[in-house]
């Protein structure tokens, strides 16, 4: 078949005369968007350096928070909200799920848009999760069990509604990006599979709106920056949901409601980059 524009408005292109010309093609456009997401993502990493070398710059402090854990968990984290090192650990935490967050939100505006990418990528969004669920429930909280001075059971059936929150969201991930994984090794086909991805932004967005700092100087601040993803996420989720919905097998990609869903996720992670406390 020989190379002529489809249509003459402007927005032609050129049809592929084989095959392999057609593979050549969609793999030239799936390697320069890789190229940029690659791009995209090295330059989300750089908050993460920024905040290593602020966090360097205030070894002074730590002689202070040592001296509040001679105090018990309550007053230690008392000391740790609002102070140098408290902020650095927790603008870290939230600069590194904010990546997590992009590479959903990546993976799922290439869905959306119904780009070739490469076979592989389909796994970044369950791996993005993993990572996510592995990363809160470990490392959240600087006095939570495993790595703080509190139990299994003060942790999880404890008072600190914000440490029981951080890990709630972990199990959430690891639950949903396990589905994931499994839709998309094709181990599960159920229709109802596809809700859980939606439904974690819903329920983690309304979750948002209790989050608490407790006594941090810039409580209000967050809460506020809190509540916006947290509107967000539900948005993205809903919007999700119809598009899981109304979505037809015939369309390449997703639905119109597909776009939203991913625009509002890769929102949500650049305000987890921009988070500063």
């Amino acid at each position: 078949m020989a190379r002529r524009p489809v249509q003459s408005t402007g927005r032609a292109f050129l049809l592929c005369n084989s095959h392999d010309g057609c593979l050549l093609q969609g793999l030239h456009r799936s390697r320069w968007v890789g190229f940029v997401i690659l791009a995209f993502l090295l330059l989300s990493a750089l908050p993460l350096w920024a905040q290593h070398d602020q966090h360097d710059q205030a070894p002074a402090h730590e002689a202070v928070m040592a001296e509040h854990e001679h105090h018990g968990a309550a007053g230690s984290e008392a000391g740790w909200e609002g102070s140098i090192a408290g902020i650095a650990y927790s603008e870290f935490n939230h600069h590194l799920t904010g990546m997590l967050v992009l590479i959903i939100g990546l993976s799922e505006l290439g869905h959306a848009l119904g780009t070739r990418l490469w076979d592989w990528t389909r796994f970044l969004l369950p791996g993005a999760l993993f990572s996510a669920g592995i990363f809160l429930l470990i490392w959240s909280d600087h006095n939570a069990w495993p790595i703080g001075s509190l139990s299994f059971m003060q942790t999880f059936f404890g008072s600190d509604s914000e440490t029981l929150q951080h890990k709630s969201y972990g199990f959430l991930a690891l639950t949903v990006g396990a589905i994931e994984l499994l839709r998309r090794l094709g181990q599960i086909r159920h229709a109802v599979w596809v809700a859980p991805l939606p439904l974690l932004a819903i329920i983690g967005g309304l979750m948002l709106f209790a989050h608490s700092h407790g006594d941090h100087p810039s409580a209000h601040t967050i809460a506020m920056g809190h509540a916006i993803m947290g509107t967000m996420a539900v948005t993205a989720g809903s919007s999700k949901l119809l598009a899981d919905w109304f979505h037809s097998p015939a369309e390449v990609g997703g639905s119109k409601w597909e776009l939203p869903w991913a625009c509002l996720i890769l929102l949500i992670g650049i305000q987890l980059l921009l988070y500063s406390e």
